[in-house]
C-alpha cells in the first residue's frame, strides 16, 4: 500500500531531470500534495502563488505560452471548482498547462464538505480540448505525468490522498486509457477510476469468492474516452459496475451510461458513488463506507440485481 500524491514529488523531479521544461505552481499546499520536494529541488523553477487559485491558473496559462510546461498543483476541489472560468477559458486557448487535482472526492477526509471534490470529473470531462488522466496507483503517476508532458495541450490529473494497492504489472502492464487489469468472465464488469481503485479491488475479490467471474477495468483515461475498447470489454457482460470516488451525476457512472446507450449496450448498471448529496467531516475510510464506496457494497447491489 502506498499513496499515489506521495509520488507527485518525484514524478515531478524526474521529469525536470528528463529535460522537460516544466515549472510547478503551488497555493499554499505543498506540503500536503509533496510538490514541496520539487521546490527543494528546483527552487528557481517553483512558484508559491498563495491561496489566489484564479490567478494562480492564469499564471500558469501565460507560462505555457513562454514555452514552458507547468504543473498547477492544487486540491482537487480548488484545482477545478475554484480556477473554473480560468480553466475554461485554458482549454478554449488549448494552453499547454497541466492541473493535478490532489485529495479527490472524500480524500480530504476531516477538512469536511467543503473540501471534498465530488464534481471534478464532471467538470473536467465536458471541456473541449481536455485529456482526464485517473492513475490507480502511486506507480502509475510517475507515468500518468509523463503521458501529460507529452501531451500537447492542456490535461487534468486526478491522484488519490489515500494509500492503495500497488498492481502487479507483470501480466497486464501499465494501463494507457481503458483496459481490464482482471478478465476472468462476463458475470460482471467493475468499471473504476484511480482513487476507488482499493474498493473496487475489494468488491472484485468478494464477487469472485462467490463464484462469479467477471472483469476489473481500470479507466486510466476518462476523456478521451476509448470506445471501442470499451465496447470490446463490455458487450458480452451481463451487468455493468462503475465506481467512482465522486458524485455518480455527471462522474464515471454518468459517462458509462452514456456509453452504453450510445454503443448499444444495453445491460444493467450500477453506480457506486456519492449519490447527490453533499458529504460530512470524518476519516474518509469511514466517509467512503458511509456513503456506499466499499467492495461490500458494490457486492450486495449487484446480488440484488442478479436475483
Amino acid at each position: 500500500m502506498k499513496a499515489p500524491r506521495d509520488a507527485i514529488g518525484k514524478a515531478l523531479i524526474q521529469l525536470a531531470e528528463n529535460n522537460f521544461p516544466i515549472t510547478v505552481i503551488d497555493c499554499d499546499l505543498a506540503s500536503s500534495t509533496r510538490a514541496d520536494q520539487f521546490a527543494q529541488a528546483y527552487p528557481q523553477r517553483f512558484f508559491e502563488m498563495g491561496i489566489a487559485e484564479a490567478s494562480a491558473l492564469s499564471f500558469a496559462a501565460g507560462q505555457s505560452f513562454e514555452g514552458l510546461i507547468p504543473f498547477f498543483i492544487d486540491f482537487a476541489i480548488f484545482a477545478t471548482g475554484t480556477v473554473w472560468t480560468q480553466l475554461r477559458q485554458s482549454c478554449y486557448a488549448n494552453a499547454n498547462i497541466k492541473i493535478v487535482g490532489t485529495h479527490p472526492g472524500v480524500d480530504g477526509g476531516f477538512d469536511g464538505a467543503s473540501h471534498h471534490a465530488l464534481e471534478d470529473i464532471a467538470l473536467t470531462r465536458v471541456l473541449p480540448n481536455l485529456t482526464v488522466l485517473s492513475p490507480a496507483d502511486a506507480d502509475e503517476v510517475y507515468e500518468a505525468f509523463e503521458q501529460a508532458a507529452k501531451i500537447k495541450g492542456p490535461v487534468y490529473i486526478r491522484v488519490a490522498r489515500e494509500p492503495m494497492p500497488i498492481r502487479d504489472k507483470t501480466k497486464v502492464p501499465r494501463v494507457n486509457d481503458i483496459d481490464a487489469v482482471i478478465n476472468e468472465g462476463n458475470d460482471f464488469a467493475i468499471i473504476f477510476e484511480g482513487a476507488s481503485y482499493e474498493q473496487a479491488n475489494d468488491g472484485y475479490q468478494k464477487l469472485t469468492s462467490l463464484g462469479h467471474k467477471g472483469k476489473l477495468i481500470h479507466l486510466a483515461c476518462i476523456k478521451p474516452f476509448n470506445q471501442e475498447k470499451f465496447k470490446s470489454l463490455c458487450q458480452h457482460v451481463n451487468v455493468l459496475i462503475t465506481v467512482e470516488n465522486h458524485s455518480i451525476n455527471g462522474g464515471i457512472g454518468g459517462l458509462i451510461a452514456e456509453q452504453s446507450m450510445q454503443n448499444g449496450i444495453l445491460k444493467p448498471l450500477i453506480r457506486i458513488g456519492i449519490s447527490d448529496t453533499f458529504t460530512e467531516s470524518g476519516k474518509s475510510g469511514q466517509l467512503k463506507d458511509k456513503y456506499g464506496i466499499s467492495g461490500q457494497n458494490i457486492c450486495d447491489q449487484f446480488l440484488k440485481v442478479v436475483s
